[in-house]
């Protein structure tokens, strides 16, 4: 990562460290799987049209709500590897703020090797799921900005 970038939340710096130490893509895919495991069931009542991810060859949604300042994300793919990109994405950016969402860059897919092992339409798919996260954050951090107005 360029020393000119906005460091990864701790979370997230944590996912990459964890991707870093694994020498083989087949590791990273086996990591993947290990998130799409780990990933809490997302109710069907959210699996809706505004929640689904566009662009996405595969079937993925993705939900979110607003808690004392910080951005709570559910989500649900019908692919294992996607499911598992969007647990990776979903663990990475819980809890944080709208504005701490809205400032990591996707590069940070590069900094754990999966950008390689990954095929054009799933890095595609990363970006999508990862943009549509980040809009969701927008929407809460311009609702808080008009209530703080009020």
């Amino acid at each position: 990562m360029s020393p000119s970038s906005t460091p990864l939340p701790t979370s997230l710096a944590r996912i990459v460290e964890r991707f870093q130490r694994l020498s083989s893509p087949k590791q990273r895919y086996e990591q993947l799987l290990w998130y799409c495991k780990r990933l809490q069931p997302m109710p069907e009542l959210a699996k809706v049209s505004e929640n689904k991810v566009p662009g996405c060859a595969s079937q993925v949604y993705i939900n979110a709500r607003l808690e004392q300042g910080k951005v709570w994300f559910q989500g649900d793919s019908d692919s294992q590897l996607v499911k598992g990109l969007v647990a990776l994405l979903i663990e990475g950016l819980n809890g944080l703020t709208p504005a701490e969402i809205l400032q990591v860059s996707p590069d940070f897919i590069q900094d754990t090797g999966l950008n390689v092992s990954l095929t054009p339409s799933r890095a595609n798919g990363f970006y999508n799921i990862f943009k549509t996260m980040q809009k969701k954050a927008l929407e809460y951090q311009l609702a808080m900005s008009a209530q703080s107005l009020n």
